[in-house]
């Protein structure tokens, strides 16, 4: 496994890769990895003759400096585990590396980002995007590696690439779950025992309200059960729970099944705050 710091020398390898007609993959992180990373690797490893991953806590896409200065970091343990998995190359870089000067870009996804995380995390696409992009240029993979618990950046991503005429397959790869539900996170490391206990509670409810609307419940109905259960929870603090139309990530009224659609959650377990999702139909 080779580790990079530096994009020349990345672009150098990857030019090198490209010459011998290797297929490359690249499977971005911020790090603290875990099985739901590891389940992207593996997805790559098998598309793909070459795997890039990228260790990078990217400043411009947290709009609260307090969670980018507790984010977790641990590279040496990041990169045992990306050993073990066989990835060919970890593109790690400082910040002065990505940002040798303030990013003046500003992207503007419109409808896309301006519900959810885009309402309640102001700016966090638009750093998400310029990242994106930047590690898009330096690697060109063949294809590209996020999962779904991050349903909005999906969809963010698959603009961006769409706008940009980047000729790069966005792949998808279903959550991660531990035992109890909770999708797997970086940020999971940070609950309190108490706080771990009750974190399960936003899948639960997903699941429920998922139930419910395929057996005839009406949306308004359910959304409103969900709510007050969950607004019982002592350590909750709830910012949405919202039904989703995946063709253009709308607020939907009512559930269609002959629409994609989505139940989309985020909340603060006391300090830290998670997102989930789950698929309908």
């Amino acid at each position: 496994m080779e580790i990079v710091r530096q994009i020349a020398a990345l672009k150098t390898l990857r030019q090198s890769l490209q010459r011998n007609g290797k297929s490359l993959a690249l499977v971005p992180t911020m790090g603290a990895l875990h099985e739901g990373h590891l389940q992207l690797i593996r997805q790559a490893r098998k598309e793909n003759d070459v795997v890039i991953a990228s260790i990078y806590v990217n400043p411009t896409q947290f709009n609260n400096p307090s969670d980018l200065e507790k984010y977790p970091r641990n590279l040496l343990a990041d990169l045992e585990m990306l050993r073990r998995e066989k990835v060919d190359i970890v593109f790690a870089p400082e910040d002065a590396e990505m940002y040798p000067k303030p990013a003046k870009l500003s992207f503007d996804f419109f409808e896309l980002e301006q519900v959810l995380e885009g309402a309640f995390r102001p700016g966090h696409f638009n750093g998400v995007a310029i990242v994106v992009s930047k590690l898009f240029h330096a690697v060109q993979p063949d294809r590209a590696y996020f999962g779904q618990k991050d349903l909005q950046q999906v969809s963010i991503i698959h603009q961006l690439v769409e706008d940009l005429s980047f000729d790069i397959e966005i792949r998808t790869v279903p959550t991660v779950r531990e035992s109890d539900g909770l999708a797997m996170s970086s940020r999971n490391l940070r609950l309190d025992e108490e706080q771990r206990l009750v974190a399960p509670a936003l899948y639960e409810n997903l699941t429920i309200a998922k139930t419910e609307l395929l057996n005839g419940k009406s949306w308004f109905e359910t959304k409103h059960t969900r709510l007050q259960a969950l607004n019982q929870l002592a350590v909750v603090q709830l910012e949405y729970l919202e039904l989703i139309d995946l063709d253009g990530f709308r607020v939907a009224e009512a559930y269609n099944p002959a629409s994609k659609q989505a139940i989309c959650i985020a909340a603060y377990i006391g300090e830290i705050r998670l997102i989930d999702n789950i698929l309908l139909g």
